[in-house]
């Protein structure tokens, strides 16, 4: 995918100027209606069908691109739909939705994102970018694709949880290395925001990853840079070289910053809580079938094609600066002085940032030396623009980054804040653009050093590091007294059970006992196959204990825990015994590696595939040798926050709860993901809500009770 996909539309916006240019000449009929805009004067009516038929292609193919994204991603993979961030986090945190990185997902994500950000959306490429990576790494992961003929036997090695996880988190680390050209804000972002489990191992295998991406960026850039492959070839990996003089700041410019820092800490999780509300309405409608996915999908592209094509008209025309190192205004190709509406020798400066490349409006916000070339009020419109369309055009059937679209709503706010300021600092607008990306990114994402990095890797200017450093800090801190982090936002919304790094303090009150729910499924050492085909028909659990009573053991004993695939697997097997006896290691005969190895992305085996006679129903499995022995138990008046450190910490997915007094039975029960969410705890226990022991946030009143 181009990384100079624009913030509006990659296609060649110059059919809108075309039709303009060619009247520039005519001469303004004296009984035609003029209008004025600013201190110039132009036709209406002698421009009236060029200006429809410029809007009409405009939409048109718009809606056609949004409408082709929105029916692949609604027919063949809804789980493409969206950023792709959420999904991959919660994958790592040990949440496997279905379909999240399968290869259907990887083709639709890579064809929707082109065409989604290619409809005027106000979406970006950086989240489809790491849901791409990931994908390619979990199909690397799970051995290739059986279903497609793509298998290797050396990838068979990876067919594990660990590695498969370490795999898709160093494809998150190439999404973000390739979507900004980052490859160190790529690790350190795969890092802070994406995995939960990290080991010193993992740090050289994703640098590893993402210096690959950076020499193969390189070396495309090269081929490309004869022109034939368009903006690509344009520029190295360094995307907004603009700050290649020194910059010079006082003690005195350091208040501004702070104010900057906090304005887009609150900005930022105002513009989180609103992304919230809008994306629970989208729910509700996406409920009610496909169709009302792709009216929704259809609408916002008609109303975004309105609004971008008729916001330029408030705006006056700017005249050409002398020295612009580019023809203005714009003819025939993209660049940074778009004509629109404007007589000969005049720019749009509003439709300049609309109709343009992602780079070039994200370059032209971060300029140096160009503090005259936008107006305050095209600022404003602009951020007001980008902060609306933005949250309505993320939660549509298509796949949707948030990164850049942040990005550019900061850049607006932060130049719009430094054209307020003016003389009285010393620092240029455009270096106000940067630090305003910067706070808005940190209010919204709640990252510090990923971004840091990843905002001077853009820039190619270390003397910036302080300033963007205390914005960060400050914007994340202020944005945390209101709420979370957009994409754990978007995970709560979709329903993923991801476990956060901390405990919440309620949960220092309370014991493991006080949450573990029944009824227990138990197993014995050698049960019949009847009751094994029972309790999995009966349950969705996929873990059970294995205890062992008289004649095995004087006393019930817990013996380990079998996982409800090795159960189906040894169904599957058919390995039965006519009595009730001890195999041994005599067992492992009948069966292979292969039979327990991790299964590839929905292939799955389910109980009800399984067919058994009445007679095999009868018989019996010895569970032992294939048991996990040693699992991690803990007993019953242990702290729940203790319990959830050490099952986030471990990653466990199963912890056992055994008495503290022995004469009990030998499990109390299991502990899962979902005995640690908060949702469970508070509805076991509701004193809790309302108590002290909570993390103290501020709300925002007025909004939830319009919404």
């Amino acid at each position: 995918m181009s990384e100079d996909a624009p913030p509006f539309q990659t296609q060649d916006h110059d059919s809108l100027t075309i039709p303009l240019l060619s009247h520039q000449q005519r001469s303004i009929n004296s009984t035609s209606q003029v209008a004025i805009v600013g201190a110039n004067v132009c036709p209406i009516e002698s421009l009236d069908y060029e200006y429809w038929m410029a809007f009409l292609v405009f939409s048109l193919s718009n809606l056609a691109l949004t409408l082709f994204a929105a029916i692949i991603t609604a027919f063949i993979s809804p789980a493409a739909a969206g950023s792709g961030i959420p999904e991959v986090k919660a994958y790592l945190n040990g949440v496997d939705a279905p379909g999240i990185l399968s290869i259907r997902t990887l083709i639709v994500k890579i064809v929707g994102s082109i065409a989604a950000v290619s409809s005027s959306l106000l979406v970006g490429k950086a989240g489809p970018m790491v849901h791409t990576g990931s994908c390619i790494a979990a199909l690397f992961g799970q051995g290739g694709s059986r279903r497609y003929g793509l298998t290797w036997k050396w990838l068979r090695f990876f067919k594990n949880d660990r590695d498969r996880r370490d795999l898709v988190t160093c494809g998150s680390a190439a999404g973000i290395a390739a979507a900004f050209r980052a490859p160190v804000g790529g690790v350190l972002f795969a890092l802070e925001e994406m995995a939960s489990w990290w080991r010193s191992a993992l740090l050289w295998r994703a640098f590893f990853t993402t210096a690959v991406v950076a020499i193969i960026l390189r070396a495309l850039i090269d081929v490309c840079l004869s022109g034939k492959c368009g903006l690509f070839g344009k520029g190295g990996l360094i995307m907004f070289d603009v700050y290649s003089a020194n910059v010079s700041y006082h003690l005195a410019d350091v208040p501004p910053v702070l104010a900057l820092g906090v304005i887009g800490g609150i900005l930022g999780s105002f513009y989180n809580c609103l992304l919230v509300k809008v994306l629970k309405v989208y729910n509700l409608v996406n409920e009610k079938g496909t169709f009302y996915k792709i009216f929704i999908a259809c609408t916002i592209s008609i109303f975004t094609s309105c609004l971008l094509f008729g916001l330029p008209w408030l705006v006056s025309c700017q005249s050409c600066p002398s020295d612009a190192s580019e023809d203005c205004p714009t003819i025939g190709r993209s660049g940074n002085y778009k004509k629109f509406q404007c007589p000969p020798g005049h720019y749009n400066d509003l439709a300049s940032l609309i109709f343009n490349t992602n780079d070039d409006a994200i370059r032209n916000l971060f300029s140096k030396n160009t503090d005259s070339e936008f107006q305050l009020s095209t600022m404003l419109i602009f951020f007001v623009t980008c902060f609306i369309l933005s949250i309505f055009s993320y939660g549509i059937v298509a796949p949707a980054g948030l990164f850049v679209p942040v990005m550019v709503t900061g850049a607006s706010y932060g130049r719009f804040i430094g054209m307020l300021i003016g003389s009285w600092g010393n620092l240029s607008h455009g270096l106000y653009a940067v630090l305003g990306a910067a706070s808005f990114l940190g209010g919204s994402m709640r990252m510090t050093v990923s971004l840091c990095v990843i905002i001077l890797e853009l820039t190619n200017n270390l003397l910036l590091l302080p300033l963007i450093m205390v914005v960060l800090l400050v914007s994340k801190t202020v944005a945390d007294a209101f709420n979370g982090n957009v994409y754990d936002l978007i995970m709560k919304v979709k329903g993923f059970p991801y476990l956060e790094t901390h405990a919440e303090p309620y949960m220092r009150q309370l014991t493991v006992a006080d949450v573990v729910s029944g009824p227990l499924q138990l197993c014995h050492g050698i049960e019949k196959v009847g009751n094994i085909v029972h309790i999995l028909k009966t349950t969705m659990h996929h873990g059970f204990p294995v205890i062992d009573e008289s004649p095995h053991s004087e006393s019930p004993v817990l013996y380990g825990l079998i996982l409800r695939a090795h159960l189906i697997a040894l169904l599957k097997k058919k390995a039965f015994l006519c009595t009730p006896v001890q195999l041994g290691a005599d067992a492992f005969r009948h069966f292979s590696s292969d039979d327990f190895a991790k299964k590839g992305l929905g292939n799955v085996d389910k109980i009800e595939d399984i067919e058994l006679t009445d007679e095999e129903m009868e018989m019996f499995l010895d569970l032992h040798p294939f048991t996990n022995a040693s699992p991690y138990t803990v007993v019953d008046t242990m702290s729940l926050a203790k319990a959830l450190i050490l099952f986030r910490e471990v990653g466990l997915r199963h912890l056992l709860v055994i008495p503290k007094i022995s004469s009990r039975a030998p499990v109390v029960g299991i502990l899962t993901r979902h005995d640690f969410m908060p949702e469970h705890i508070l509805g076991l226990h509701p004193s809790l809500v309302r108590s002290r022991w909570k993390r103290l946030r501020f709300q925002f009143p007025l909004l939830l009770k319009i919404f």
